[in-house]
């Protein structure tokens, strides 16, 4: 692997006239509504916004997670899913402070299957989808875009061309050429890297050459027209090859979110040592729940069908052999079959002698071979009857019944019929009625269902009937509650109204129960008549947490019950309520923000205070109006050791003995700050950067935030057609001091904080 090739950070790298915003680490403010209102989470993750973002090299199957700093130290799940086939690839890592939080398939990150046991490193495609998500909540999604370079470089002359591939789907004006060659920092370019953006003939910003991209059907063609011929023929030879990269939004900073990074002529598969092979080098699965009976003749075998990992070659069959223990001149006997299709269940092994005893293995078999290690079962002999039950275990309803049968050993077999005939007639033979389980069944007309069991050794359980009488009828189906709004003893709850059951049937009132915390239900249901898909459910005991459910009915009868919500707690006769958190952009001066306790009871006594995180907490506001329900507060100008971590206020409210609190959360919201350029020569130190706001005052610190201030300088307002503001500061003769400071951080007093930045001898 080329690990040259990908520099954090580089790839966002803007075209001429653009400029790259700042890192800035954002703390997420989930609100806490006083209202407890449940809210419903959208079904699908979007692009990552900036400073989050998902990139994907599909050619090395290599996958860079940026940001994420409000997750910092939780554990990511990262997976790849194809159209029409599911997940083919997975992983887990944690997310680590730095712009980069973690990578994947890349020396230093995470191999794919990672935390996963998906254990194969995907060949990531156009049009997979790169998510991540934290436990079950998802937290952004890239696309991977259909656009790659379809060859070498051209070079005619002065002039080298690039010929690539852009499909349907990809933004035109969202896509950029690059050749990478470290040499060219040696030559008038001056850099490493050489950059065509959709347009004609542009000349580059440091010179040395002019370059357009432009595109004609599904083909791009990047050009580049170089001062000199030498310099051409170094970027036509370039050794880490050349890039096409596509995204899928642009913020208003001109940050490239969901960007693909297709890398010409570097291979796929493990980028490093130990990490599971690729689709193709995969080879299949074995089947699981392996069990060997000894039985009249041989052995018999049963297993749960192998299931090929997403991506990799279908599984074609099996492959079982009995090893016989003894060892006879270094010999032992193998007597084995082989199995065709991927759903079988097992086999026999005949012709085994009854004085051996064997050792059994079975692999899965595919286009790339065998499984390795062969799965090993050590046969038994088994005199116990398996116990097989069903689910449920008859009833009267009026629609299909869906009935489940399980079996207590695994390998056994199940067996039914669904007319009240014997499954088994004398002598254990099969009826020619007797039907083999495979899976969850519909019961759509009253029938007798009589099953049986029989496992690997030929056991049989007892024989188990459940009758099912189906009238027919049909009923709604289960509403989905959309909010639970709490209030004084009282909770309001809003659903959708559901299928009423069949054409020309109407749903006639709904039945909604509230649960306590231990899951028992409170007290006997409340309706309410018609299709009225509201109902405010009183009664309830003040401070306590319910969770609710509603079913609809209609002339047949009662359908079934909804999910129940969230746990919402009732309020009591005393309530506090702090209000909803909120997100408080920094300022260059400090900025009033006002707290509100609205809706808490009214002619109670109110104390506001400061949840601090350590005595000497270096966010510590001060609180005027304290007692009052709008306390305001300054939130100051961001001086280091200050943080833009949330600032936590508990109201408590009382009222006789009685005391109730709440808490709310205010984040500051700092500006966007970079360090672009920092060079020292004897005399000279010139630190160079941008801010997301005009007027903040930058103080550069050497090594590190709390160390030595060099200097400090007012951000001034950006040339157009940039937006937002630079900074220079310059310091000459003594003010330089005498040697390279090494490193360099910088503070905003609007927040914003970035470093470490190397101080490069000029």
């Amino acid at each position: 692997m080329k690990s040259a090739q990908y520099e954090p950070g580089a790839h966002t790298s803007r075209p001429p006239g653009t400029r790259r915003a700042g890192i800035i680490a954002t703390v997420s403010a989930a609100v806490i509504c006083s209202t407890s209102m449940l809210v419903i989470p959208a079904a699908n993750a979007a692009v990552p916004a900036f400073p989050d973002n998902i990139v994907v090299f599909p050619d090395r199957d290599f996958v860079t997670i940026e940001g994420y700093q409000d997750h910092l130290g939780e554990t990511a799940t990262v997976d790849v899913t194809r159209p029409g086939v599911g997940v083919v690839g997975s992983a887990q890592s944690v997310v680590a402070a730095g712009d980069v939080a973690f990578e994947i398939n890349h020396p230093g990150g995470a191999c794919w299957g990672a935390g996963t046991g998906l254990n194969v490193t995907p060949d990531i495609l156009p049009g997979d989808v790169v998510s991540i998500k934290f436990g079950t909540t998802a937290a952004g999604e890239t696309t991977v875009q259909d656009t790659y370079v379809t060859g070498d470089a051209e070079l005619s002359g002065s002039t080298v061309t690039v010929k690539g591939h852009i499909g349907a789907g990809v933004n035109p004006a969202q896509m950029e050429q690059r050749i990478i060659e470290p040499a060219l920092r040696d030559t008038t370019v001056a850099r490493r890297d050489i950059r065509a953006v959709p347009g004609p003939l542009t000349p580059a910003p440091k010179g040395g050459y002019s370059s357009s991209l432009e595109y004609a059907g599904d083909t791009f063609t990047a050009t580049y027209v170089f001062d000199d011929a030498a310099t051409a023929e170094i970027a036509a030879n370039a050794g880490l090859g050349e890039r096409a990269m596509a995204w899928e939004l642009e913020d208003a900073d001109a940050n490239r979110q969901g960007l693909t990074i297709a890398e010409y002529g570097e291979p796929g598969g493990p980028g490093m040592g130990g990490c599971p092979n690729g689709p193709r080098q995969s080879g299949p699965v074995a089947p699981t729940n392996i069990a060997a009976a000894k039985v009249s003749g041989g052995l018999k075998l049963t297993w749960t069908p192998a299931e090929a990992v997403p991506g990799t070659p279908a599984i074609t069959g099996y492959r079982a052999v009995a090893v016989g223990q003894t060892v006879n001149s270094g010999e032992q006997v193998e007597i084995g079959k082989r199995i065709s299709g991927q759903g079988a269940t097992g086999t026999t092994i005949t012709g085994l002698s009854a004085t051996e005893e064997y050792d059994v293995y079975v692999v899965g078999m595919s286009s790339s071979g065998e499984t390795f290690p062969a799965a090993h079962a050590v046969p038994v002999t088994d005199t116990t009857a398996p116990t097989v039950t069903a689910s449920p275990n008859g009833s009267t309803s009026p629609t299909a019944q869906k009935v489940t049968l399980t079996v207590s050993e695994p390998g056994a077999q199940i067996y039914y019929t669904l007319d009240g005939s014997p499954v088994l007639l004398s002598g254990g033979v099969l009826s020619d009625a007797a039907v083999l389980y495979t899976g969850p069944m519909d019961v759509a007309q009253t029938s007798t269902l009589t099953f049986v069991a029989i496992d690997p050794s030929g056991n049989v359980s007892q024989t188990g009937l459940a009758t099912f009488t189906i009238t027919n009828d049909p009923v709604p189906a289960a509403p989905v509650i959309t909010a639970a709004t709490v209030g004084q003893g009282t909770a309001s709850l809003t659903w959708t109204a559901p299928d009423p059951g069949a054409a020309g049937l109407t749903i006639t009132g709904y039945t909604v129960q509230a649960y306590t915390a231990d899951g028992a239900a409170f007290g006997a249901p409340k309706t309410v008549a018609g299709n009225v898909t509201t109902l405010v459910y009183d009664g309830l005991s003040g401070d306590t947490a319910y969770t609710f459910t509603v079913r609809a009915s209609n002339i047949n009868g009662t359908g079934p019950e909804s999910a129940k919500t969230a746990p919402v707690t009732v309020q009591g006769a005393l309530v506090a309520i702090a209000g909803p958190d909120q997100t408080v952009a920094r300022r260059t001066t400090a900025t009033t923000v006002t707290l509100d306790g609205t809706g808490s009871t009214t002619g109670a006594t109110y104390r506001w205070e400061q949840v601090l995180a350590s005595p000497t907490d270096p966010n510590r506001v001060t609180l005027t109006g304290a007692t009052t329900l709008k306390p305001t507060f300054s939130l100051p100008v961001y001086q280091y050791p200050m943080t833009n971590s949330p600032l936590t206020f508990r109201l408590t409210v009382t009222a006789g003995t009685d005391v109730r609190t709440d808490e709310v959360k205010v984040t500051p919201v700092p500006d966007r700050v970079t360090i672009s350029s920092a060079q020292w020569k004897t005399g000279d130190l010139r630190i160079i950067g941008t801010s997301s706001v005009v007027g903040g005052v930058i103080t550069v610190h050497s090594g590190s935030l709390a160390g030595p201030v060099l200097g400090r300088v007012t951000v001034t307002a950006a040339v157009a057609p940039a937006t937002g503001g630079d900074y220079i500061l310059r310091l000459r003769n003594a003010a330089a001091g005498t040697s390279n400071p090494g490193t360099v951080w910088i503070e905003s007093s609007v927040g914003g904080t970035a470093g470490p930045a190397t101080v490069a001898n000029k």
